[in-house]
């Protein structure tokens, strides 16, 4: 099963309508947005998978979840949980210094995907796989990333 991870979009139409295209070029069926949506506008874009969204710095903790709700999506607040194919999957935005560590402390999760830095990335710690799929505006290289799970092998796509 294929699980798509991207952020930080910051309202930005045309990047969001790419990474969608790829994505369901590559049959992902589930998304994950890990924050920083920046409009409404884009989450009716995903419309297409099971979506799940967190909230990031620049998001409007009142008009986003709305948004998210109407599009019959799922909004998760500012961290998210999910369970796919076995795999305990942690998503949130990552603008909190130490929420990521924290995660890693529990010790309860597979998968923590984040974004904030616009950086992609991918480390494993002990048996956790962390990845941030880097962003999709505001960037020298837009990209995101597609996750076989349960295997847990990350594919970081530049778009």
């Amino acid at each position: 099963m294929l699980l798509g991870v991207l952020s930080d979009t910051h309202g930005m139409i045309e990047p969001a309508r790419k990474a969608v295209r790829v994505l369901q070029d590559r049959n992902v069926k589930h998304v994950i947005h890990c924050g920083d949506i920046g409009s409404p506008g884009i989450v009716p874009l995903f419309e297409p998978f099971d979506a799940h969204f967190v909230l990031g710095n620049c998001d409007n903790a009142i008009t986003m979840p709305l948004a998210i709700a109407s599009a019959g999506q799922t909004c998760h607040g500012r961290m998210g949980e999910l369970q796919l194919e076995g795999c305990k999957i942690a998503f949130l935005h990552g603008d909190g210094p130490m929420a990521i560590e924290r995660l890693l402390q529990e010790g309860q999760w597979d998968l923590i995907c984040h974004g904030h830095t616009h950086v992609a990335g991918v480390r494993s710690i002990g048996d956790v796989v962390v990845v941030n799929p880097g962003a999709l505006t505001r960037c020298r290289r837009p990209s995101l990333a597609v996750i076989r799970v349960p295997e847990l092998q990350v594919a970081a796509i530049a778009l």
